[in-house]
């Protein structure tokens, strides 16, 4: 299956690279631009695209309210969208997600990762900058201590050490191109690995499994 991606940003350079690296892909291609929010809007409702990657910062609609009006709480059939900023603020990260978006991307990124981001939204996931992971979780507040005459039950379905391995790098900031470099594996393997990790953690995504692994290293 094609991904369709509408690409929403005000500066043509940056859509114009978009649409290199996107369209460079075999099951990716870019079916419309917009220049504006408001275009972007009006182009996602009328050509459905499978995600939109779009920009905070536009003229006319921004993209944070962009995303509220396509993948909102209140959206009956909402539409798939990406953020891709220069801006890598805690409160904008935060807002995309209420918004439902379903990635967070810095533009600095590389363009595996932009390409990886795009994937993950049509899976299901939630894909943010690995930067931006890492500082959102060292955030959180240490979990709450266990006295030490509490028992503890063990884990009902623990993870292999291979698996806490992986577990590791994402939550290190890793990508999954970066993982299987590291780890002279197939990108494929990885994707499984990250599949019965989410699953033995019950967690939805990368962000769930780094949110798991911080709490463990506090």
């Amino acid at each position: 299956m094609t991904i369709r991606i509408l690409l929403a940003d005000d500066h043509e350079a940056i859509r114009t690279a978009y649409r290199i690296i996107l369209d460079a892909q075999p099951d990716l291609t870019v079916v419309a631009e917009a220049a504006d929010g408001a275009s972007a809007l009006e182009q996602a409702r009328l050509l459905r695209p499978d995600v939109v990657l779009a920009d905070i910062r536009m003229p006319k609609l921004d993209g944070l309210e962009l995303t509220r009006r396509l993948a909102g709480p209140e959206v009956a059939d909402p539409v798939k969208v990406v953020v891709v900023t220069t801006f890598d603020l805690d409160e904008y990260v935060h807002a995309a997600l209420r918004n439902g978006a379903t990635g967070f991307l810095l533009k600095r990124s590389s363009p595996a990762l932009l390409v990886e981001a795009v994937r993950a939204a049509m899976a299901g996931d939630t894909l943010i900058s690995p930067q931006l992971t890492v500082r959102l979780l060292r955030a959180l507040p240490a979990p709450e201590a266990v006295p030490v005459d509490q028992p503890v039950d063990p884990p009902a379905d623990p993870l292999t050490a291979r698996e806490r391995e992986l577990a590791g790098l994402v939550a290190d900031g890793s990508t999954n191109a970066e993982i299987a470099e590291q780890l002279f594996i197939s990108a494929g393997t990885v994707k499984n690995h990250l599949a019965n990790i989410q699953r033995k953690l019950g967690v939805r995504n990368r962000v769930g499994i780094a949110s798991r692994v911080w709490g463990e290293r506090r």
